[in-house]
């Protein structure tokens, strides 16, 4: 049977028994696995739980929360009559010093960027004092719309102290900005950041292909180099169905 339409599209796994981790996570994670390296193409219909769990040994309950884990997850969704299908994976950022375009890089995605604004202008009393500058000091601000493969992922806003270094369309194009920051001298070495969440605005749920309304994750981030001083205010908006954090938590 053709692949897309399901028969035997799971390639097989293999589950450690005697592992203290839940067999139905080994069985998501191993999905997943597959899924973000194109071993099962986005658009493909899995076989349905019952023939998966036979498949690969597990009973019906553990599949069934394998499944759900990705469906929660966003890269598995139900359809009614259809099944159980696969979507493009959610980006999954770890909550660290980076920048959205490295990050990408490393998933193996393509970034691409679309340059929206880039001027200088006066900086509004908020961001000149996240930065530590006096009101109404020059900023140069940066409006980007930030691309995995051909879907538009973030709507990114930053603030950069005038001064700092020369920052031009097609370099923001090619590079993330810290890689420019980095490249500049100014090291990126602390960080203030704000992770939160609001519903898209009818223009932003345009520019980012989504229904107004739709959910978003926001992140407001103010990073300092060694010496303390400020080099970058960042004012983003992600797509929540594509994207989002990671914590690692350690006691």
């Amino acid at each position: 049977m053709d692949r897309q339409q399901g028969a035997g599209l799971v390639p097989d796994v293999t589950l450690d028994r005697t592992s203290p981790v839940p067999l139905y996570y080994q069985v998501a994670t191993r999905l997943q696995q597959q899924i973000e390296e194109g071993d099962i193409p986005v658009g493909s219909r899995l076989e349905n739980e019952v023939e998966l769990a036979d498949r690969l040994g597990v009973s019906r309950p553990t599949m069934r929360r394998a499944i759900s884990y990705l469906v929660e997850r966003g890269m598995l969704i139900r359809k009614r009559g259809v099944g159980t299908q696969v979507v493009h994976p959610k980006v999954r950022r770890p909550v660290e010093l980076s920048s959205l375009y490295d990050d990408l890089l490393k998933s193996g995605q393509s970034p691409r960027t679309e340059i929206r604004e880039l001027d200088v202008r006066p900086a509004p009393d908020q961001i000149a004092e996240a930065l530590g500058i006096p009101f109404g000091a020059d900023v140069v601000w940066i409006e980007r719309l930030r691309y995995a493969g051909d879907e538009p992922l973030a709507l990114m806003h930053n603030a950069v102290p005038a001064g700092l270094l020369t920052l031009r369309r097609e370099d923001l194009e090619r590079n993330g900005l810290y890689d420019l920051l980095r490249a500049a001298g100014h090291v990126p070495r602390m960080a203030n950041q704000i992770v939160g969440a609001r519903v898209a605005t009818s223009a932003e749920a345009r520019t980012l292909e989504e229904s107004r309304g739709a959910p978003l994750l926001t992140m407001t981030r103010t990073a300092w180099d060694a010496a303390g001083k400020a080099v970058e205010y960042g004012n983003h908006l992600y797509r929540a169905s594509r994207y989002s954090f990671e914590l690692n938590l350690t006691s």
